[in-house]
């Protein structure tokens, strides 16, 4: 099973809650899923498979996760396949489920026991034929792309005031800000967080700039450990954090001195922490998405080395995972924001022009993280990799970084 988290954010860029996105099979390899075979294990809930199996506080810490229910699926025993709290999840049902008799009530039903609902792909023309359904549900997508949400805020904050709506197909950080002023949305769905603001003049702060000093000496070929811990020991946030660090590796405790601690670690785990603590830190005053998008990005390019034959080249990998949102965070096109730091002309190629012998893995990454099953489905066949070696990329990521924080 392939599976990916989707943000949901309000109007702050602060993650409300998480779509949960799968697919079964790489449906190249199966082509009966594109046919009567689709239904095949439909009495499943895949998302609900998921929570049960890595737990909702590593997919989604406090926050409710938006689960896709089938036709099929949504008869299922619920209970019996998850345990998590029922008002953390959400079944978001779309169009393919009928407003007849039968549904409403088994969407009642899930109501009754706690559980959530939320509507997803519904043209204008449906909104009469869904009046009994939309009195359960509580939230609906809309598509500023197909839907005039604005008007439609109007229709459900008349009809049906206790829906949040959900604007969704947000692209940009402009469309973003126009939908914020004319529409009534709680929660907004789409690519715009990923994408920098560019235009204009964006001076870097001179604490930002200090973090990109410490990056390029440590991602130099000779760095001192000595001197890389002077730097590290100037800054209280990354002292806390590498001591915080150091601490759970040590059973008798002693550390003496950052250096003593930075000793500790050696030089190879040391780059690495100091990579992933100085993004963090440049990610500061940036939505907290992109800290996790970053450091998502970074160890699934680092598992998947294996899959793409580049077993060697794992640290060129989580470093090019790493770097991939510096355009977000230095609000500067991605050939600029990289001149600032030392990386490898292969993460620049990759990065900069879609080109090279890493880019394949991140061009996955991307396809991945936007659920775009087909893309990744050809993919995998191309390179002759199993779904369930991404899979389990992807998972170990999550895990790493739960642990992480």
């Amino acid at each position: 099973m392939l599976m990916a988290l989707v943000p949901l954010f309000d109007e702050n860029m602060a993650v409300r809650a998480y779509s949960i996105f799968s697919q079964k099979d790489n449906f190249f390899l199966n082509p009966m899923m594109l046919g009567t075979g689709q239904n095949d294990g439909a009495t499943m809930i895949e998302g609900l498979e998921l929570i049960e199996k890595m737990g909702i506080e590593t997919l989604s810490e406090d926050k409710e996760i938006f689960v896709p229910v089938s036709s099929i699926s949504v008869f299922t025993d619920v209970e019996a396949q998850c345990s998590a709290p029922h008002d953390r999840i959400v079944f978001l049902i779309d169009n393919t489920i009928p407003p007849v008799e039968m549904y409403i009530n088994r969407l009642a039903e899930l109501k009754e026991k706690g559980y959530k609902l939320a509507l997803r792909k519904l043209a204008v023309s449906d909104f009469e034929n869904w009046r009994e359904i939309f009195k359960l549900a509580d939230y609906v997508f809309l598509n500023h792309k197909k839907v005039a949400v604005d008007k439609a805020g109007i229709y459900f904050k008349k009809l049906y005031p206790h829906i949040r709506l959900c604007a969704g197909g947000i692209d940009n950080q402009e469309t973003f800000e126009e939908l914020k002023q004319i529409a009534t949305c709680e929660l907004y769905e789409g690519d715009f967080y990923r994408v920098p603001v560019t235009k204009g003049d964006h001076e870097v702060s001179p604490l930002k700039v200090n973090y990109i000093q410490l990056l390029n000496l440590v991602n130099d070929d000779n760095f001192e450990l000595s001197e890389a811990a002077d730097i590290i020991g100037r800054d209280p946030a990354l002292t806390i954090s590498l001591l915080r660090m150091v601490n759970t590796m040590t059973i008798n405790g002693g550390i003496s001195s950052i250096r003593h601690a930075a000793a500790m670690l050696g030089q190879k785990e040391l780059k690495k922490w100091i990579n992933t603590a100085v993004v963090n830190e440049l990610c500061a005053d940036r939505p907290g998405e992109i800290t996790r998008l970053s450091l998502l990005r970074a160890k699934l390019a680092e598992e998947l080395a294996g899959a793409f034959g580049l077993q060697g080249r794992t640290e060129e990998l989580f470093l090019m995972g790493l770097f991939s949102v510096l355009d977000v965070i230095m609000e500067k096109p991605m050939k600029e924001a990289l001149g600032m730091v030392k990386v490898t002309e292969d993460i620049k190629e990759a990065l900069v022009q879609g080109q090279g012998k890493l880019s394949p893995v991140y061009e996955l990454i991307l396809k991945y993280e936007k659920a775009d099953w087909q893309d990744v489905s050809r993919q995998l066949l191309l390179r002759e990799i199993s779904t369930e070696a991404v899979n389990n990329a992807y998972l170990n990521a999550l895990v790493w970084y739960k642990k992480l924080l």
